[in-house]
């Protein structure tokens, strides 16, 4: 099923594939394998034995080995419509969507920033990915092409982005970062399994991907609790089934974006225009 999606993705949030400005391009900065992913929130002491189950089966990934402690930061700006059409999509659990993401994994300028599209059809994961600096955020989130000076590793990506948030007139929403703790496979299953913690928030509506600064609200979904993750292309592995089982998991509908603009409204930090029905 999933290689099927693949090769023929369906309608992502109720936009065509066919609409795309220019045509895809396979690259090294692109994920565009299709993947399986879900999602548990589990408590400590759960995770730390998990952390140790899975060690004979999995490595920490090469970002996780080079950080003392073994976690890396990762901030990113969400865009959305003046509706906020996409949380709303992910919070009543529409199956087919999309979200629009600005990534980072520093406050260094020299450093890239990643322009994302993450669509989910059902259970299937398919994301990609362009790689700009700094520099160019504010100017291509305004819809304008990149400057002499600019580079991305991905023009089609990117120009794909920008045609996305100008459907829906996106613009920045709030900045969510976390602290992550990774492993990988390095079989064709490509097994990943990462642990999220130290979750918090920032409303915003400027163009910028910062981790530093003030202003910054925590997420109580992370109160004592770490977000898990599973992800996997191709055949879920016979340990992974084991794992779920004796750790007592269950599948949690997460979104780090939702759930964040969600208690933000809640403390009264949303203006109007994200103050739609579906909040109480």
């Amino acid at each position: 099923m999933a290689k099927e999606l693949c090769e023929r993705p369906s309608r992502p949030g109720g936009l065509d594939p066919k609409d795309k400005p220019k045509a895809q391009k396979v690259n090294t900065d692109r994920m565009l394998a299709c993947r399986y992913e879900m999602k548990y929130l589990v408590d400590e002491i759960r995770a730390a034995g998990m952390v140790q189950y899975i060690r004979p089966f999995l490595e920490l990934d090469r970002y996780s080995k080079l950080q003392r402690g073994g976690m890396y930061p990762i901030v990113s700006l969400y865009l959305d419509s003046p509706e906020a059409q996409l949380c709303r999509e992910s919070l009543t659990g529409v199956k087919n969507r999309f979200k629009l993401r600005i990534r980072s994994y520093t406050d260094e300028p020299e450093y890239p920033r990643f322009f994302e599209i993450k669509r989910r059809i059902n259970r299937v994961i398919m994301k990609s990915r362009a790689r700009v600096m700094d520099r160019d955020v504010s100017l291509l989130l305004q819809g304008r092409s990149l400057p002499p000076r600019g580079y991305t590793t991905d023009e089609s990506a990117l120009s794909q982005f920008q045609f996305y948030a100008a459907t829906i007139r996106a613009g920045p929403i709030v900045l969510v970062r976390y602290l992550r703790q990774a492993f990988e496979g390095t079989s064709e299953d490509r097994v990943r399994v990462t642990f999220d913690r130290q979750l918090f928030y920032k409303i915003t509506d400027e163009p910028r991907v910062r981790l530093g600064g003030s202003g910054w609200q925590h997420n109580n979904l992370t109160t004592g609790h770490t977000i898990l993750e599973i992800k996997f292309t191709g055949r879920y592995p016979t340990w992974l089934s084991r794992l779920v089982r004796e750790f007592d998991l269950e599948v949690t509908p997460i979104s780090k974006y939702a759930t964040s603009v969600t208690q933000a409204c809640g403390l009264g930090f949303c203006g109007p225009a994200l103050r739609v029905p579906w909040y109480g």
